[in-house]
């Protein structure tokens, strides 16, 4: 257990969450769901039956260093990663990876987002720890595949190569992956049984990923092994804002598990949701009788039906006539969306920002 090492994702702005999720205040702070823990305090705790606390490392842009040391106020600020800009991913792999295998060369990693949800954290962390169990023992870059359970257009997906066993959370080669599809493709591959949900959950050692940044970003990891004797000095915050200037903006998945040829799947299912958009979070939300996922003391619906409404405790709403709809009131701003429409969310917060400015973003 002692090499096990988690590094939690948490640059992200969550656009697709707007209004709520904010450039200044993004999803992963926020207590979505009403538990009385944020995201990213749910998946801290979530990751310490995995590994030490003192393994677990927070990679977040250096504009959240100090939400994220409000909500996790026992971390060590050495575990927190500070990044100068948004590069995607891979430069957040590579940083982290780095940095941990400068601590101990046999370092066998977790990465995870920090604003995902898991409803089985048993089945959570028997599958994280069979997947560690599986790197640990080779060069193998895994990734974690969910059962999909519907023909979802909002999720990337993985192709597996078919295996005789039938044991539980197998692990099967990579045959294909493929970026989110149209509802036709989404079908097709539900019906195949060869697909999986991609959870955005990565298991490896650190020389292993190291070594694929090696062969298939080999600039990138120059640029990161350049500061070899920085890390964990004064001078790391200097060097990784100039190595941030020069790096690609490009995912860990395109730049690395999409080429390389040791790459495997751990086929689960633990409850798991990316809470992406409004309608991933309307499915986890109680409904009324009339199919209606309320957030907020105050909201009075007649002939309203299937609509998720999220409203600040002292703000009110009348909706009447409705169906399928996306209400959501967040300080200055009033978001009213079709459901199927939500995966333009994003579009509508670029068209704000030109058009209204930064402080409505």
């Amino acid at each position: 257990m002692k090499n096990n090492y988690c590094v939690i994702m948490a640059g992200g702005i969550g656009s697709r969450f707007w209004p709520m999720s904010r450039n200044n205040f993004p999803k992963q702070f926020l207590d979505i769901l009403g538990t009385g823990q944020t995201l990213i305090q749910q998946t801290y705790e979530r990751f310490l039956s995995i590994c030490p606390k003192e393994n677990i490392f927070i990679v977040t842009n250096e504009s959240y260093v100090d939400h994220v040391f409000h909500q996790l106020p026992h971390l060590q600020p050495e575990r927190v990663l500070a990044e100068p800009m948004r590069r995607n991913t891979a430069p957040c792999v590579a940083y982290a990876a780095e940095k941990i295998f400068r601590l101990n060369p046999e370092a066998n990693l977790v990465v995870a987002p920090s604003d995902h949800i898991i409803k089985d954290e048993k089945r959570f962390q028997e599958a994280v720890l069979k997947g560690l169990a599986f790197t640990a023992s080779g060069d193998h870059l895994l990734t974690i595949g969910i059962q999909p359970s519907r023909p979802d257009t909002g999720y990337g997906y993985i192709q597996f190569q078919e295996t005789d066993t039938k044991e539980d959370f197998s692990i099967s080669r990579v045959k294909t992956f493929t970026e989110k599809p149209n509802l036709e493709m989404a079908k097709f591959f539900l019906k195949s049984g060869e697909f999986l949900w991609n959870a955005g959950i990565f298991l490896w050692r650190a020389d292993s990923i190291l070594n694929a940044f090696k062969d298939y970003l080999p600039d990138m990891s120059a640029l990161f092994e350049e500061g070899k004797s920085m890390y964990g000095t004064p001078e790391e915050a200097d060097f990784i804002k100039r190595t941030y200037e020069k790096c690609t903006n490009i995912s860990i998945d395109y730049g690395i598990m999409e080429k390389a040829k040791n790459v495997y799947v751990l086929s689960a299912e633990f409850g798991w949701s990316d809470l992406g958009t409004w309608k991933s979070l309307y499915e986890e939300l109680p409904h009324d009788d009339a199919g209606n996922a309320i957030v907020g003391q105050h909201a009075m619906l007649d002939k309203t039906s299937n609509c998720i409404v999220n409203l600040p405790k002292d703000q009110l709403a009348v909706i009447q006539g409705l169906e399928n709809y996306i209400v959501v009131y967040s300080d200055n701003v009033l978001l009213i969306c079709p459901k199927d429409d939500e995966q333009q969310v994003r579009n509508l917060v670029n068209d704000v920002k030109i058009k209204k400015g930064e402080r409505f973003v």
